[in-house]
């Protein structure tokens, strides 16, 4: 049976994408040029913009189908763990497991902010997904009187910041490894998350 049109068209999307990361890894994002994507992935200049308009586009594609997928894995476990300080903290760290297995999209996220605003507003979309996936989670909390009444928009801000800042320490500085940077984020959450809940 033939591939239908559609498949064709999400295969030819996906090896756009993992050709251009691949690229964005080895040569730099900056470095990379849409040539140097097309002669990678074995298309036409006109099959490409068929799929994207330009660089920033497919940083765009890359950061959205990550935020998805950070998402997703949070979701699925937040479905299974009722326990509010367990959820709390474990979902944290799989948001930093997803990061760590992640590695080539991590250090373009480390490294690529401030270069031009249609990155930035790519940057933006996708930690207002995460920040609002965290204060959804807060709010839900709240709700049900298993933690107290405060400002969500602070605590979901630091959490971004700090899971920001531990992982720009073993992309970029390099400074930590991956398990502390691991421990780190599930140490502070814990510590959060104890503040947090009403009877503890």
């Amino acid at each position: 049976m033939p591939i239908s049109k559609e498949s064709q068209n999400k295969e030819r999307r996906k090896k756009i994408l993992k050709c251009s990361l691949d690229l964005f890894v080895e040569q730099g994002y900056f470095s990379t040029s849409i040539r140097d994507i097309i002669v990678r992935s074995g298309i036409g200049t006109g099959t490409f913009y068929n799929y994207f308009v330009d660089k920033e586009d497919i940083l765009k594609a890359l950061l959205e189908d990550f935020a998805d997928q950070i998402i997703s894995s949070i979701s699925e476990y937040y479905t299974e763990e009722k326990d509010f300080y367990e959820r709390f903290v474990e979902t944290k760290r799989l948001t930093m497991e997803v990061f760590a297995q992640n590695k080539a999209l991590s250090d373009i996220y480390s490294r690529v902010a401030g270069a031009s605003n249609p990155i930035d507003q790519c940057l933006k979309a996708f930690e207002d997904k995460l920040l609002s996936f965290y204060s959804k989670n807060i709010q839900y909390g709240i709700k049900k009187g298993v933690f107290k009444s405060v400002p969500v928009a602070p605590i979901a801000y630091s959490i971004l910041a700090t899971e920001k800042f531990l992982l720009y320490k073993w992309i970029v500085l390099e400074d930590i490894t991956k398990e502390e940077m691991l421990e780190m984020v599930v140490s502070f959450h814990e510590t959060l998350a104890a503040g947090l809940l009403v009877n503890h």
